[in-house]
């Protein structure tokens, strides 16, 4: 359940839907599995998992959710080797060549014939919302599998008044400036050994850095060119550490021992409360950690 991604949202107007109103609005589309012609199934599951249906759960004001998507998979190379055998075989019986529409169509039908033998496999997303803060919060790596997600919400609420977060200062610009100077990062940052560097035109070469020391000059020697960072890992008052992209999207977060003793000094009776333990600890420590985020980038930008 601890997030590894934080994919950023802010709400432009208050959320004011309670738990259980949150609840009745994604029971109709709850999950159901893929039919044998479906390509692909998605909807809402308990976020706790097990026996557990419940689809919200809340705790201190946040409210988890998770959504889940099936896809069947049939491999490209079955379905290419066998559309050539059934194309070969329809212009032999013809005596002439298959147009594209045609052979779009075989191919439609292969698909259609395939899908009921399909192997199939399911993944989910979770997400919290944090009306208080005005957050809408999705573990994801990718904006394309934020969205999915949103998009989904939205459908079942009407309407989701949610934008990326955007901050005064342009990431890129700060990050760069806190290699070229260390004594501009902020004092409860610390800069780790991992960054990306790009040339800012456009398709530009970029450099990966691991394990490296970025306070080296050959890094400060890519900086002087006119490269500029775009993914840098930090440590948050050895509480959190993470990538920070340009986007301040946040990537491959660990929630560091400080706050993993707190996990370990609290009692859990089962499954449901230790997650509940998990998401409240998790959802608390991002509360205290999001809005220092946006002061380390200038505050917000609400244009």
């Amino acid at each position: 359940m601890w997030f590894k991604n934080l994919a950023l949202y802010r709400f432009t107007e208050p959320f004011s839907l309670a738990a259980d109103e949150l609840e009745e609005k994604l029971a109709d589309k709850r999950f159901a599995p893929c039919g044998k012609q479906d390509e692909f199934s998605m909807g809402w599951t308990s976020p706790v998992g097990g026996s557990v249906e419940q689809l919200i759960h809340a705790s201190n004001g946040f409210m988890m959710l998770c959504l889940k998507k099936e896809e069947k998979v049939i491999p490209a190379g079955v379905i290419n080797e066998m559309l050539e055998e059934k194309i070969a075989e329809k212009e032999e019986q013809e005596a002439r060549k298959l147009s594209k529409k045609e052979r779009t169509a075989l191919k439609d039908e292969l698909i259609f014939e395939l899908l009921p033998r399909a192997f199939s496999f399911s993944k989910k997303t979770f997400a919290y919302i944090d009306p208080k803060g005005g957050w809408m919060i999705v573990d994801a790596a990718s904006a394309k599998k934020a969205e999915d997600l949103l998009s989904h919400l939205r459908k079942c609420l009407g309407s989701l008044p949610v934008v990326p977060v955007n901050t005064v200062d342009k990431p890129v610009t700060v990050m760069t400036q806190w290699l070229l100077d260390t004594a501009t990062t902020p004092k409860d940052l610390v800069v780790e050994d991992e960054c990306e560097l790009r040339s800012p035109e456009e398709e530009g070469s970029i450099i990966r850095c691991k394990k490296h020391n970025l306070a080296l000059p050959e890094i400060i020697n890519h900086l002087d060119t006119g490269k500029q960072v775009i993914k840098l890992a930090v440590n948050w008052t050895d509480r959190l550490s993470f990538i920070v992209d340009e986007n301040l999207a946040i990537k491959r977060l660990k929630f560091l021992d400080l706050i993993q003793d707190q996990v370990s000094d609290t009692d859990a009776e089962d499954e449901v409360a230790r997650f509940d333990v998990d998401f409240s600890i998790m959802s608390l420590e991002l509360s205290n950690f999001l809005p220092r985020l946006l002061e380390i980038f200038g505050g917000e930008n609400k244009v």
